[in-house]
């Protein structure tokens, strides 16, 4: 569901909220959060700490209170822009590869005609006010995978109190300023303006970007998974591109579901890389063709899957003060980008 831009005076946001079927509790929460305008369309509300589309409070809401995680539930977590469409794929030919065998070649491996986003659904995307979905994608075979763009502290507490495994994708947040500009201006409605750089660079470093501030996402994460290495798997997008194997089989290893030496020797992970690869997903017709179930151009998540391309667009002054952020909020974590 689209919405219309939310008024700025109470009394009109009173009227907004009755027209677009919000309980009342869910319409005086947000009626009374900071609010700003959004990169893409109508508004960002805070909320507890972070920065989210307005849309998607109630079923950020909807999803801690009614999502039930199992144990077996395998959870990946990421900013906006930090490669999830990649990632999504991976985890789903590396979990599912008993049932399909990840090879380009397979022509009924799902990935090969649907894009990675419904193979591996958000939360907050699927949960409703008072129903408990579980999406269709997790009709195959367990265990559950599920994405979600929450920082660690607004995760249900179902997924806290369970065994379940979460993968957080953290990538450097220059790049991240970089693809957020491209893909907002993008999937932003044809009858408004674009978006400079500018404007999407001086929101992220005030962390109004969706799901921001992307230091507090990260550092969440981050601290949990030196604590609880066992349940997070922390690993940057550049990691991941500068050596894919060895990261895929730390992945598995971390997922209970290493490799085999029978499949090292038929190659299996260098078929995951490939199947998943930017250029085989990138070329396939349902992601050049297709849209999701939101209407979003499923092109629109394949741009150019490369690390290190802010160096193209990024002025010397925006890499000085984006960096500065960056040592300053991470400072004395052991992070660094």
């Amino acid at each position: 569901m689209s919405l219309p831009q939310i008024p700025s005076s109470l009394p009109q946001q009173y009227d907004y909220f009755q027209q677009i079927e919000l309980s009342q509790e869910i319409r005086d929460l947000i009626s009374t959060l900071p609010a700003e305008e959004g990169l893409i369309s109508g508004h960002l509300h805070q909320y507890q700490g972070f920065w989210y589309p307005t849309m998607r409070i109630p079923r950020i809401l909807a999803t801690q209170k009614h999502f039930q995680a199992h144990d077996t539930d395998i959870l990946l977590a990421t900013t906006p822009k930090s490669g999830t469409t990649w990632l999504k794929a991976i985890l789903f030919a590396l979990v599912k590869r008993v049932h399909y065998h990840p090879h380009p070649q397979n022509i009924d491996h799902p990935l090969l005609t649907n894009n990675s986003h419904p193979l591996v659904p958000f939360l907050e995307n699927k949960q409703q006010s008072g129903e408990n979905q579980i999406p269709d994608a997790n009709s195959y075979a367990p265990p559950r995978l599920f994405s979600t763009h929450l920082p660690l502290a607004h995760l249900p507490q179902s997924v806290k109190d369970s065994a379940c495994k979460v993968v957080y994708l953290c990538r450097n947040p220059k790049d991240i300023v970089v693809s957020l500009w491209h893909f907002t201006n993008r999937v932003r409605h044809k009858s408004l303006e674009t978006n400079s750089l500018e404007k999407v660079f001086q929101y992220f470093c005030r962390g109004m970007n969706g799901y921001g501030p992307f230091w507090d996402h990260v550092l969440g994460y981050w601290k949990e998974s030196l604590e609880r290495p066992e349940t997070v798997f922390f690993v940057k997008y550049e990691e991941m591109k500068e050596k894919p194997g060895l990261h895929l089989r730390r992945l598995a290893e971390f997922l209970g579901c290493p490799f085999s030496p029978e499949e090292e020797a038929q190659g299996v992970v260098d078929n995951v890389l490939k199947l998943c690869s930017f250029e085989t997903l990138s070329n396939l017709d349902v992601n050049k063709n297709g849209r999701l179930s939101t209407g979003v151009e499923n092109s629109v998540y394949f741009r150019q899957g490369k690390a290190g391309d802010w160096k193209n667009y990024l002025t010397a002054e925006m890499v000085e003060q984006l960096d500065r952020i960056t040592e300053e909020k991470l400072q004395g974590s052991g992070l660094k980008f």
